[in-house]
């Protein structure tokens, strides 16, 4: 247990930082929709990250933006997950065949955790940036593909964590007979999808998720525009591109993994 209460100022800021950090410019009034901080709270924590080089304010384009700054934070971080190295070149290969960009997400406690993006390389991604982005297991698709194939002993779990989840998205009204249907629709499906109801609605994502024997170790899903792609394209092409990009990141997550 911490020996003193969190600043808060200190978590506002970082909470502040991580939200702009996901768009390409962004305004006070979309970082309070997006955060529920006070305006100018926002406004405050916005010169003060300015005055240290870490954002900039470009009225041209109409809002803020981090700079090349920001890179710095991540300096001492020298690792990443087997499962991002496995999948990495197949992730790269599948997003410079269809141009999409996929993602990989490990769970991290009651929620699914972005951990590698093929953002940068794809020409027509509907986010700027994932990477980090807690996704909520009842509302994401790469949420839902860890919930549906999931042992029924961990889902058991799970939904007693989410239970007492502080996201409203987590929580919906009667969450055990939600988890029940999505489970089965996604197993019958055989790939997750977003809950269309969820922010930005002119995208999807579907998302599979990557196993170790019996053990869901990740989620690997794609994103696009809904406008983009019909249903036949859906299941005749991208569904089975990104499972077939998923057994070869299995295949090679066995390969690399210690003896």
């Amino acid at each position: 247990m911490p020996s003193f209460p969190p600043v808060q100022s200190v978590q506002r800021a970082f909470r502040l930082l991580a939200e702009l950090n996901r768009q390409r410019v962004t305004s006070v009034a979309e970082l309070h929709r997006r955060t529920g901080l006070p305006k100018p709270t926002i406004v405050r924590l916005l010169e003060t990250l300015q005055a240290e080089g870490f954002i900039a304010n470009d009225r041209r384009l109409g809002g803020y933006q981090v700079t090349s700054q920001v890179a710095s934070l991540s300096n001492g971080f020298h690792g990443a997950p087997l499962i991002v190295e496995a999948a990495r070149p197949w992730a790269l290969e599948l997003t410079r065949r269809v141009k999409w960009p996929v993602a990989v997400g490990v769970l991290e406690a009651d929620a699914i955790v972005v951990r590698y993006s093929t953002i940068p390389d794809s020409p027509i991604s509907p986010f700027h940036a994932t990477i980090n982005m807690r996704l909520s297991l009842v509302a994401r698709s790469l949420g839902r593909a860890y919930l549906a194939f999931c042992s029924k002993e961990e889902r058991k779990l799970l939904v007693r964590m989410l239970t007492a989840s502080q996201y409203d998205e987590d929580r919906p009204k009667n969450l055990p007979k939600v988890v029940e249907q999505l489970v089965r629709a996604t197993r019958t499906r055989g790939f997750a999808h977003r809950d269309p109801g969820v922010e930005p609605k002119n995208s999807d994502t579907i998302a599979v998720p990557i196993m170790d024997g019996d053990r869901v170790i990740a989620t690997y899903g794609l994103t696009y525009f809904r406008s983009a792609v019909t249903r036949s394209d859906l299941i005749g092409s991208l569904v089975p591109a990104l499972k077939d990009s998923r057994s070869r990141i299995e295949k090679n997550l066995a390969a690399l993994a210690p003896l």
